[in-house]
């Protein structure tokens, strides 16, 4: 398909946000994460992209332009919807649309169970499933099935067509990655800045996201991560993370500065645990 952005003669909303929900999304650190964005970068990498607050808030700001991106993330159907919404908007929309008149519950698990094999059919059912399951919670099985329950929502916002327009222009010229974080970081130089917000180190047994992907993301990938990090450094490159606030990771981050902040979290199946939660800004 053609490369398509937005339609001439459809008014564009001011800003772009995210699109997709994410249980560990970081629009409400927003203030505290910028003041540590530094004062002037080459490129900005975010390899954890998820819903990618960051990004488009620097978008937003002026400071990320087309080609000064490289988002990445190791969850493929998420990088296919970016892909859908920065090159094939009009369709998106379109299939979105389609999934908003026949949503109920049966649709749902109707498109949970499916595995399409087109990029676009793949990006908007990626899209209608995060936008109607339960708290945005995006969860797979050890086979790489998504197993989430259906959110309780009167009215479900499932095609926010302004905001997707928004977005493929904001994506435009952006490299997009599916995979790894270090195949990302691999283009990373002097001047560039990052962002981690990798898949927190679990203070608890409910806290666990390793079932983003199917392979998961285990300690020895936080010790890959903080490896990287340290390599980047001495590099050139400016790296700021997000990550639990837990002795182990204080300990794996000895010599980094470290903030701890605190973050509203909503993913709780019991409504009186959710509210603010330690977490840690390491730079």
């Amino acid at each position: 398909m053609s490369r398509s952005t937005a339609a001439i003669g459809v008014e564009q909303p001011t800003h772009a946000a995210p699109f997709l929900k994410s249980a560990g999304g970081k629009r409400s650190l927003l203030p505290e994460i910028r003041e540590h964005v530094p004062a002037s970068f080459r490129r900005y990498f975010e390899p954890f992209v998820g819903g990618g607050a960051l990004f488009f808030d620097l978008y937003e700001a002026g400071r990320v332009h087309g080609r000064d991106g490289y988002l990445g993330d190791a969850n493929i159907h998420w990088m296919m919807a970016y892909e859908t919404v920065r090159d094939d908007v009009d369709d998106l929309i379109a299939a979105l649309m389609s999934h908003t008149a026949k949503h109920s519950v049966e649709h749902y698990y109707a498109v949970r169970e499916q595995s399409p094999t087109s990029r676009l059919a793949i990006a908007a059912r990626a899209i209608y499933l995060n936008r109607t399951c339960f708290n945005g919670l995006h969860r797979v099985n050890r086979a790489g099935k998504f197993n989430v329950p259906i959110g309780r929502y009167a009215n479900p916002t499932i095609c926010d067509e302004a905001n997707l327009r928004a977005c493929s222009v904001a994506l435009q010229g952006v490299e997009l990655a599916r995979g790894d974080f270090a195949s990302v970081m691999a283009h990373a130089r002097a001047g560039d800045f990052v962002y981690f917000d990798c898949p927190y180190v679990p203070v608890s047994a409910s806290s666990s996201f390793t079932g983003y992907t199917s392979g998961g993301f285990d300690w020895t990938d936080q010790e890959r991560l903080a490896s990287c990090a340290r390599r980047l450094k001495k590099q050139g490159v400016r790296v700021l993370l997000s990550n639990a606030d837990h002795l182990s990771v204080r300990r794996l981050y000895e010599g980094f500065d470290v903030q701890r902040v605190e973050a509203r979290r909503n993913i709780n199946s019991k409504a009186g645990k959710r509210g603010a939660v330690g977490e840690l800004l390491i730079w």
